[in-house]
């Protein structure tokens, strides 16, 4: 049986009682709705604790009967049965609380900022991009999520050169954050007479989106610019300067909404766009790994650079960071496969951290 470190187990325990224990006593509102998400949290550790004692004293009974000289053999037989049974019991609950017990990302349940651009391959590559905005929709809306286009360039043949949607929900973050990357694109484009296969590329990035109490921003440091909003072609949209660009100075990071008709709504976007891509800066200062991870995946938008294919004569996806191949492509353009996908990358990611903690 494997061993669990248990006096973090018995910390737990009484860090959850002590929890409990506040909230039946008066405190004021703000404290209560921490502790309560406190609770919330530990709750199922402190239940899998609870069920792997249990199963440990039912392990203990057992052995007790094997070694009994007056066990007879038709309960000797049973009881070795059960013991082996128990035995995979213990060892999925120590799994369970061990995975419980790694350090979680903080940013998991927040919203996300999403930004889809096409890399390689002309214009083939703006359609790919569409297709992918596509199926986040998609997945967003079985999930219940709302998602809010924050800004868009279009392709000339259809598709987009980049668009940048908000998403909002919970747990956003956790199920999309392993989508930063190059997705890559095999198939017989529209366009092409002769029928031959094209590869093209396309960029994805995931941000967490970022509330004012995780990132301060200095109005000082703010060039805030104003002008006409352009449509496809570089039509005017209105006539009014209701497009804004916003330049961080001190990081040099830009952002520019000019989806609403209202400066003040595209003004509020667009701090939330700066607000997300400083608060992922802070997370990728905060931790090397993550930084060297982020950038390796988005790299340029070569089509060498990949981290998913899509192979339309063949019908099948791959997800080549975990050797993943699932030949549901129409399911998974569609969101609904991607589940199966990004369920495959936590188990993987948790895997990891659980080598590392040297569980």
């Amino acid at each position: 049986m494997q061993t669990l470190p248990i006096e973090k187990l018995a910390a737990i325990g009484r860090r959850h009682e002590e929890i409990a224990a506040r909230l039946a006593s008066n405190v004021d509102g703000e404290t209560f709705v921490a502790l309560s998400r406190e609770l919330a949290e530990l709750d199922p550790v402190v239940a899998a604790i609870a069920a792997y004692r249990a199963a440990e004293h039912e392990f203990a009974d057992l052995d007790a009967l094997l070694a009994d000289d007056a066990t007879d053999a038709e309960m000797r037989a049973l009881a070795e049965e059960e013991r082996g049974t128990l035995e995979e019991r213990l060892a999925r609950l120590a799994h369970d609380i061990r995975l419980a017990l790694l350090p979680r990302d903080v940013a998991d349940e927040h919203g996300a900022i999403l930004e889809v651009r096409a890399g390689t391959g002309g214009d083939e590559a703006a359609l790919f991009a569409g297709a992918l905005f596509r199926m986040y929709s998609r997945y967003a809306d079985l999930k219940g999520w709302k998602v809010e286009v924050l800004s868009l360039s279009e392709g000339t043949m259809g598709g987009y050169k980049e668009i940048v949607a908000e998403i909002r929900g919970k747990g956003v973050f956790a199920r999309l954050k392993f989508e930063s990357g190059v997705h890559r694109v095999q198939r017989v484009p529209e366009t092409e007479a002769s029928g031959r296969i094209h590869t093209s590329a396309a960029t994805v990035a995931v941000l967490p989106e970022a509330q004012e109490v995780d990132i301060a921003i200095n109005e000082a440091d703010l060039k805030i610019d104003t002008m006409r909003s352009q449509g496809a072609g570089g039509q005017h949209v209105n006539k009014t300067e209701s497009a804004i660009r916003i330049t961080h100075l001190p990081s040099g990071i830009v952002v520019m909404v000019q989806e609403e008709r209202s400066q003040h709504k595209n003004r509020a976007k667009a701090m939330a766009m700066l607000r997300a891509k400083l608060y992922d800066e802070e997370r990728r200062r905060k931790d090397a790994d993550r930084a060297a991870d982020r950038r390796s995946q988005v790299g340029s938008g070569d089509r060498s650079e990949r981290i998913r294919t899509y192979n339309f004569p063949q019908g099948r996806v791959t997800d080549h960071r975990i050797n993943l191949t699932l030949y549901k492509l129409d399911q998974m353009m569609e969101g609904l496969a991607l589940d199966e996908v990004v369920d495959a990358l936590t188990t993987e990611h948790q895997a990891a951290l659980l080598a590392e903690a040297g569980a």
